[in-house]
């Protein structure tokens, strides 16, 4: 079965995708995708992600992530 640009399942079949279409539009199956065509809970975990996780962790932790990321970025 192909898939779509954000690896979703879709029928490969003409007549299969034409159907999976009219059911979306009729709302008997929904699509959960946004006007970018982005998985809309996707978006809305990458919204709330760093923020959430920097919340869960204490000072320390965030430092030496920190110290990581610069060791990394700058080869130190």
């Amino acid at each position: 079965m192909p898939r779509g640009p954000h690896s979703e399942r879709r029928p490969g079949e003409l007549n299969a995708r034409a159907v999976m279409i009219a059911k979306i539009a009729r709302g008997e199956i929904q699509d959960f995708t946004t006007d970018s065509g982005k998985n809309a809970a996707a978006v809305a975990l990458g919204r709330m992600g760093g923020k959430a996780r920097a919340a869960g962790m204490s000072a320390k932790r965030r430092q030496q992530i920190a110290k990581k990321a610069a060791k990394a970025r700058w080869n130190i």
